[in-house]
């Protein structure tokens, strides 16, 4: 009996990923995606940058330049242990969170992993989890929200109450996550995290290591100045396992109704709480700054 031929992976991308691997087969394509610096994404932030996996040259190489990022995240990471002691990385298991992953197990594997499943997560989350176990043969401590919280907030607001308005949306976001956060990070004197300059405007402005007023304890993130093709080059030179809803067009991934793949030109981020003001679109662990009031 003669065989059925798979259909070719292309045809099961989103529709944004699909445009940028046509783009890629011209002969500047992915290669000319790859020399986009962080500073280049951070003045992009209308998302028009390649994101995802096709942000990464072909073949993927760790070429000079990202081979020094490299070594400074893990100095950084090294001079944390040093500094603060017990340190502590909270993994969204997203993109950044597969090279931090991959850094602190080869490199500083003092630093603990921890992660928070909301109840409401994605399955390919799930499964990429339990792939990271298996691949550097460590658990990685699993925080989960009050269950009665859970069951309160539900009798009152309904199973998906979190579209009804922001108020209701930030409550979710902290009986599901910041509150298992804060139990996660207790007894730390640092956390790490995996924002990057070039993902908004607002984290543009951060600072590798800054104290973290919200927690009481320091942040620091190590890749604040990767790019988002840096961050790809990483994962498919070292074959890292990563989530499939990456080539379906979600540059970020966090809870199942919470996030959508996005569309060509839009904002990376622009598939988290997409219903609402773009200013609004944090769940509280880096919590936008307020304006100055006028004096």
């Amino acid at each position: 009996m003669a065989r059925t031929l798979a259909k070719p992976t292309v045809q099961l991308l989103h529709p944004s990923m699909t445009a940028q691997l046509n783009a890629s087969l011209s002969p500047t394509g992915r290669a000319g995606a790859a020399s986009a610096t962080a500073g280049d994404e951070a003045a992009s932030t209308g998302g028009a940058a390649t994101f995802g996996p096709l942000a990464a040259p072909v073949p993927p190489v760790i070429h000079e330049a990202l081979a020094r990022q490299v070594e400074d995240s893990v100095a950084l990471l090294r001079e944390s242990v040093e500094r603060f002691g017990r340190v502590v990385y909270a993994s969204s298991l997203g993109a950044e969170a597969i090279v931090l992953t991959d850094l602190i197990c080869t490199q500083v594997p003092q630093i603990d992993i921890v992660t928070i499943d909301t109840g409401r997560l994605p399955e390919e989350t799930l499964e990429l989890l339990e792939r990271l176990e298996r691949r550097y043969h460590r658990r990685m401590q699993v925080y989960y929200p009050d269950a009665q919280a859970v069951e309160r907030y539900v009798r009152q607001h309904g199973i998906n109450g979190f579209y009804n308005g922001l108020e209701e949306r930030l409550s979710c976001c902290q009986i599901r996550k910041l509150e298992p956060f804060r139990r996660a990070i207790a007894g730390y004197g640092a956390w790490i995290t995996g924002v990057r300059r070039a993902q908004s405007a607002e984290r543009a402005a951060g600072q590798a290591i800054t104290h973290d007023p919200q927690h009481g304890l320091t942040k620091v993130s190590p890749l604040l100045e990767w790019s988002e093709a840096g961050v790809w080059t990483y994962i498919l030179a070292k074959k890292l396992p990563y989530s499939p809803l990456h080539d379906r067009g979600y540059p970020s991934i966090g809870c199942a109704p919470c996030t959508r793949a996005i569309e060509p030109g839009q904002d990376q981020r622009a598939g988290r709480w997409w219903w609402e003001q773009a200013d609004s679109r944090e769940c509280g662990l880096h919590p936008r700054r307020r304006p100055a009031a006028a004096g």
